[in-house]
């Protein structure tokens, strides 16, 4: 299939306002000049794959689709990345050009800054000697949001994106929409349903940088200033993680005056029932859908005319779904496989590892997940055993139990492996593991425990580990107090409890 920067000469005019960036509104015939200047710069460098590290903007775009016009792998490097993660993807993926907006990020010896054809952006080679295995094809390699330290690098053709774009966006059905991408860029599902989508419907992206939204890091941290940009731009659609609906929820239920969207998706974690009824109740026209990277982000979705709430919708036209065993397994526009592991390169199928069925009218039912995995409610995957490791590691507990599924932030059962670690010692002990962790899966808060977990047997298999929905279970009421109002931003204390 053509590259985007094709397919939209064909139908666009050349004065058709394509990005607002809340400095200038940019043309088609001006976006298209400035990514071509780019792809000549990269053909006259003899760049083989691109990481782009940068916040939303005009400038992101511009990579973005210079790198699919010129066929190189483009390497998006998620801001909430750790420097580690940030690393691991560079030297895994065997990125030799990266355009940034940050270059003081990027400390490693023998760096070279080169002039860039975008004064926004600084232009760093790095020297790689041998270059991992893609599959044939590769347009954009997408590494998930990192369940552990070192995620693992999905290869996605410009066919799967493209194909992705054009299903969501006769799905959805908006003519000409005004989109105000509300995601980091660097995501997916930002990138394919935010700006590739809306764009082949003839309308208008809105870039913001995150700050100037209310972000701080990968969580919204001022939502008052997210509200007011909502009422500022009064854009058309945008697409949410449970948490931020649950913040225009709590807001609009409080007077606050809401945009008059036409489409809102949610999805990227578990979205309850009650909140997308609040939500419809509230004149939010609020949808959910399903997705995953490995298949080009969406693969059902809740629309105006196929809808059942509590549901993730019907799946789009050029995907199938089977369930085997009582888990999802899909066909159709699968990824190309995983960076460097050529033994599972061009699947025919993917198991989601997600368990659930389809009804019988077609929609998509997600009922929880195989592995202990928890996803928060900004979206990002943590493996609960990651974060434990580190904090056993300090030798200072002998329980640890990560908890905040489907919450905005992680938080920790603690049981010390003396009664004269106080407080304080068990704080610093917690701030010195989360230096060493994204900001998605710090520990922000935690609760002692009086005695081992062993004590209560039910908590523990026969070989010691944790039952995780009985120890949740368990402790609901205390963990509960953990996320007394997530919707506020709110800092909380630690709270030592009695197990």
């Amino acid at each position: 299939m053509d590259s985007l920067l094709q397919l939209l000469d064909q139908r666009l005019s050349p004065t058709h306002v394509v990005v607002d960036d809340g400095v200038r509104c940019i043309d088609w015939q001006s976006l298209r000049a400035r990514v071509q200047a780019l792809v000549s710069e990269l053909a006259q460098l003899g760049v083989r794959r691109v990481a782009l590290h940068a916040d939303n903007s005009v400038e992101w775009l511009l990579v973005d689709l210079a790198c699919q016009h010129a066929k190189l792998p483009c390497i998006p490097l998620p801001l909430f990345f750790s420097d580690v993660q940030r690393q691991h993807v560079l030297d895994s993926a065997g990125v030799d050009a990266v355009f940034t907006q940050v270059p003081d990020l990027f400390l490693e010896p023998g760096l070279q800054h080169v002039a860039c054809a975008e004064p926004g952006l600084t232009l760093l080679r790095r020297s790689v000697q041998q270059f991992p295995g893609l599959p044939a094809g590769t347009g954009k390699l997408t590494f998930t949001s990192g369940s552990t330290g070192t995620p693992k690098g999905v290869c996605l053709g410009t066919t799967h994106q493209l194909l992705q774009a054009f299903a969501l966006a006769g799905a959805v059905g908006l003519t000409a929409p005004l989109h105000l991408c509300v995601l980091p860029l660097g995501v997916l599902l930002e990138n394919i349903a935010g700006v590739y989508a809306p764009l082949l419907a003839g309308g208008t992206v809105l870039l913001r940088p995150l700050r100037a939204l209310g972000f701080e890091g990968s969580s919204l941290r001022y939502p008052e200033q997210f509200l007011s940009v909502l009422q500022e731009l009064q854009p058309d659609s945008v697409i949410l993680l449970p948490q931020l609906l649950q913040v225009l929820v709590h807001a609009a239920a409080r007077g606050w005056q809401a945009p008059a969207f036409r489409f809102i998706a949610v999805g990227g974690a578990r979205v309850a029932a009650s909140l997308i009824s609040s939500a419809r109740a509230l004149g939010l026209p609020v949808y959910e859908g399903y997705g995953l990277s490995e298949c080009a982000s969406v693969v059902s979705l809740n629309t105006p005319g196929a809808d059942r709430p509590g549901t993730c919708g019907r799946l789009l036209p050029h995907v199938q779904l089977l369930e085997r065993d009582g888990e999802l397994v899909i066909q159709g526009n699968l990824m190309l496989g995983y960076l460097d592991d050529p033994q599972h390169w061009y699947p025919r199928e993917f198991a989601t590892g997600d368990l659930g069925h389809v009804d019988a009218d077609g929609f998509v039912h997600v009922e929880g997940r195989r592995k202990n995995l928890l996803i928060s409610s900004y979206g990002r995957n943590i493996a609960p055993e990651w974060i434990e490791s580190e904090v056993l590691a300090t030798m200072l507990f002998r329980d640890v139990v990560l908890v905040g599924d489907a919450q905005p932030w992680c938080s920790a059962l603690l049981y010390p492996v003396t009664a004269e670690l106080g407080p304080a010692q068990i704080q610093q002990a917690i701030d010195g593991v989360n230096a060493r962790l994204p900001d998605y899966a710090r520990i922000k808060s935690w609760l002692r425990l009086t005695q081992p977990l062993a004590a209560t047997p039910a908590l523990l298999t026969a070989n010691g580990r944790p039952r995780r929905a009985a120890i949740n279970e368990y402790f609901q009421p205390q963990i509960a107090a953990l996320y007394p109002d997530s919707t506020a931003g709110s800092d909380v204390s630690p709270q030592e409890v009695v197990s």
